[in-house]
């Protein structure tokens, strides 16, 4: 017998497993706003069924590949008439204010839901909205007053729930608040304008033969055997995490840039993908352990190491731009325990080029083809080099040393 039926449970609930762990700070306006909107049908079909779900959070929700799944199951419980929707400051704490903030106000909301996992509390938010944001739809309801009640009964030992079950609180007034909701996230729209890499697959210093050739590496080594799991790091639009995609069960299209990530999202969205995840994380400053002694989220070698790790156009960006030493890099890679196609741009190379323009003379000396092999191979043995025809960008296929 289980031991979960001899602890007295009524009974074991065995699900599919989620393919990768993700966190709300790592997803893209699009993803935060498809999860909001599953969370509020799942409550509204809830409520007509004569359940609550009691919290409101998107930790409760996961994805396959752009699918959002809602995995919270204990948070159902027995609708009781007369009392609120205990989720709603949650809701709008994690969900409302982040998308509201970057869809009204241009501020990418990851970086405050990675800094506190509990999400923006009505007060935060209201100090953000100026007085002529009140009259964007849903601040002044959602924004203000809430900040407004919560200061008013911040101290207070007033019984809320009961008050309001003495006055006659309806149910009704809840569902009219989640399809109030629902009409009010469906409207918002986020428009990043141009950065320097929404139109970076398109627009390189990669001719066409290099990029076909490129690809083709990739193809060569993704083919080799079928992977588990993949990581693209510095994926941008995508095109080689779908090469690798083609050969493995699941597949990571990590990028910094979370306009370039919204727009994978949704291309991935409506080709149906269920074998992609993207995601928003700067390689060189990665989503930490948080919470609880840092264990509630996990940073992301805990949540699942590749069996094979693309770094395309990456290593001048970490190495150069981020100040990371060469080996540090690569040593990290080594501790994953995956193989790598790696693609070096040398100094001579227009991008990275200019990135050395932007530093000290001197300062990245060790910046070279010779210094990057000799460092690659004590770490990775590498099986395969190819220089494309530019002559500045070399692609490795390497396997970690045992």
């Amino acid at each position: 017998m289980p031991a979960e039926f001899r602890a007295g449970a009524a009974g074991v609930l065995r699900h599919e497993a989620i393919p990768f762990v993700s966190y709300p700070y790592e997803w893209p306006f699009s993803m935060l706003k498809d999860a909001a909107l599953l969370q509020l049908s799942l409550l509204d079909e809830a409520i007509g069924e004569g359940l609550m779900l009691k919290d409101s959070s998107p930790y409760n929700v996961q994805w396959r590949g752009t699918n959002p799944v809602f995995i919270d199951v204990g948070s159902f419980e027995t609708l009781r008439e007369g009392e609120p929707w205990a989720g709603y400051r949650q809701f709008c704490m994690l969900f409302l204010y982040p998308l509201l903030l970057q869809a009204y106000k241009g501020i990418e909301y990851p970086p405050l839901l990675r800094g506190a996992i509990d999400g923006i509390s009505p007060v935060q938010a209201r100090h953000m909205f100026s007085a002529r944001d009140l009259l964007r739809r849903g601040v002044l309801t959602h924004v203000a007053l809430h900040a407004r009640l919560e200061r008013r009964y911040a101290d207070s030992s007033k019984d809320v729930k009961g008050e309001l079950k003495k006055a006659g609180f309806k149910t009704e007034l809840i569902r009219a608040n989640v399809r109030g909701l629902t009409r009010l996230i469906e409207r918002l729209e986020w428009q990043p304008g141009a950065t320097a890499w929404t139109g970076y697959g398109t627009q390189n210093t990669y001719t066409d033969a290099d990029a076909e050739r490129k690809a083709a590496f990739v193809r060569e080594a993704a083919s080799s055997r079928r992977r588990r799991l993949v990581w693209d790091l510095g994926a941008n639009d995508g095109r080689y995490t779908r090469i690798a995609a083609e050969h493995s069960d699941y597949a990571l299209a990590v990028d910094a840039d979370q306009a370039v990530v919204d727009a994978l999202y949704r291309s991935l969205r409506e080709e149906g993908s269920k074998t992609i995840l993207p995601l928003v994380m700067n390689i060189a400053d990665q989503s930490p352990g948080l919470g609880w002694r840092g264990k509630e989220r996990k940073p992301l070698p805990e949540r699942g190491t590749p069996d094979l790790t693309l770094c395309l156009a990456l290593v001048h960006h970490v190495v150069i731009g981020a100040n990371i030493p060469m080996r540090e890099f690569l040593g990290w890679l080594r501790e994953l325990g995956t193989e790598v196609v790696i693609e070096l741009p040398t100094p001579e190379d227009p991008m990275a080029a200019r990135l050395l323009a932007r530093k000290r003379e001197g300062i990245h000396d060790d910046y070279t083809q010779e210094s990057f092999e000799r460092a690659l191979s004590e770490a990775f043995e590498v099986e395969r080099s190819e220089r494309l025809e530019s002559g500045t960008r070399v692609l490795y296929r390497a396997r970690p040393r045992v």
